[in-house]
């Protein structure tokens, strides 16, 4: 992630150009799938499987800080996966998100199984729903659990999952840390725990349109809730005169280190000061026009509007290379748009969710040329929705309402437009805030 820092312009029409199949081939420059098992689910580090497409690539700013995982069969469940995007920032970034790559689906899956088994003890002790009118055992009764308890999983396991930090990364890592955006498929429930400025979004058609649905929230300070509680634990907001558009976290006393999201793991020398490693939690009921899901850290958000990343996604001719066209597209936007930055990392996942499974190279080579001629008119028809960036659905919060920081579950389906803290706050405005506050 390098500076933390966030732009929000498109360059639209710079992104839909053709695609050239030998550039974004599956086996180039002889990468191949990693993969082990654990805890009984088959784990993915890069490549694609029967669903998934992932691909990451170093920016221009050092190490690659980003990491992602994939996990198969999660929790031993066939019906469950696991998707995680980590953004490692600071000296041992890309160590901390390796750490929270490997170890929180671990302590996620503990903390579900938990709940999983009091869930069981509830139904049997109440005899309710365990057999169907026909006297069969239903055993999904057995294994699914309210929404309430799978936020707790998330808090718990997060939660669990910081002080484990703590205790076994480098002193180094005071002023490292990383987001998280991980995201639970099971049956057709969407379950999506975000932390700080990663980003998941939800492709959806009506009739000939894709629709952008952003499913999480940017955790950043000038959110005013968010705000609101770093001013109460005397930490302090205001954006650098170099970079008036990205408001930072700062400590009471010293302006250090200028953390750029609100919410992360690790970064321990602002934990006192309002920094906290909470998720938010948010739930979708997949339904028969929901396409695919895409989790990215912010070097994709930061130059790609939601809509453009879903109209890359669905021009990929092969699903198993969706990610890495998507990267390819971000890196290029950022030449275009920023000549003079140096490109952040990126790391994309794309998870389908139709009953057509990825295609292999050599599955995919009889239609690569039917799908090449169908991406121009399928291209102009889902370009009609650029403008589309809300979040859709109606469920339950009202938009002049201030966000409560844990509030997260079904909130994703009611946020149009985020507040923000007003662009002109300065340094010595914020410290005004705070006092009065």
């Amino acid at each position: 992630m390098g500076g933390c820092c966030s732009h929000e312009v498109s360059v639209r029409g710079r992104v839909e150009s053709e695609v050239d199949d030998g550039e974004y081939d599956d086996n180039e420059n002889n990468i191949e799938d990693v993969t082990y098992q654990n805890d009984g689910a088959m784990v993915r580090l890069r490549g694609s499987s029967k669903y998934v497409s992932m691909y990451t690539q170093q920016g221009r700013k050092g190490i690659n800080q980003d990491s992602m995982t994939v996990w198969e069969d999660y929790t031993g469940q066939h019906d469950m996966i696991l998707c995680g995007v980590f953004d490692g920032h600071g000296p041992l970034g890309h160590k901390v998100s390796q750490f929270i790559r490997d170890n929180l689906p671990l302590k996620l899956s503990a903390a579900i199984k938990m709940a999983q088994q009091k869930a069981n003890r509830y139904y049997e002790a109440n005899n309710a729903d365990l057999e169907t009118f026909d006297g069969v055992r239903n055993d999904n009764n057995l294994r699914n659990i309210s929404l309430a308890s799978w936020e707790g999983c998330f808090l718990k396991s997060f939660d669990e999952m910081d002080e484990y930090l703590a205790q076994e990364i480098n002193t180094d890592s005071y002023c490292s840390g990383c987001t998280a955006v991980t995201l639970i498929k099971q049956g057709d429930q969407l379950i999506v725990g975000n932390l700080g400025d990663s980003r998941a979004i939800l492709c959806t058609r009506d009739r000939d349109q894709l629709i952008p649905v952003q499913l999480t929230v940017d955790l950043k300070p000038d959110i005013p809730s968010e705000a609101s509680r770093i001013f109460n634990c005397e930490g302090r907001v205001f954006a650098a005169e170099e970079e008036p558009d990205v408001y930072r976290i700062w400590m009471p006393d010293d302006d250090c280190p200028g953390l750029a999201m609100s919410r992360a793991f690790g970064d321990f020398c602002l934990k006192d000061y309002g920094l906290i490693a909470a998720p938010d939690v948010f739930y979708r009921k997949v339904t028969k026009q929901d396409e695919f899901v895409v989790l990215a850290s912010d070097g994709i958000w930061d130059v790609l509007t939601n809509n453009e990343v879903i109209n890359i996604v669905a021009s990929a001719p092969r699903k198993s290379i969706a990610a890495k066209l998507l990267v390819k597209r971000a890196v290029r936007a950022w030449k275009y748009k920023y000549p003079g930055s140096k490109v952040d990392d990126c790391a994309v996942i794309c998870l389908f969710l139709d009953d057509q499974p990825v295609l292999s190279h050599s599955q995919s080579s009889t239609s690569r040329k039917s799908r090449h001629r169908s991406r121009h008119s399928h291209r102009s028809k889902s370009q009609r929705n650029e403008d589309n960036e809300t979040v859709a659905g109606k469920v339950g919060v009202e938009l002049n309402e201030e966000w409560k920081a844990l509030g997260g579950l079904a909130r994703a389906n009611s946020i149009s437009k985020l507040p923000r803290v007003a662009r002109n706050m300065s340094k010595r405005q914020s410290s005004k805030h705070h006092i009065g506050s």
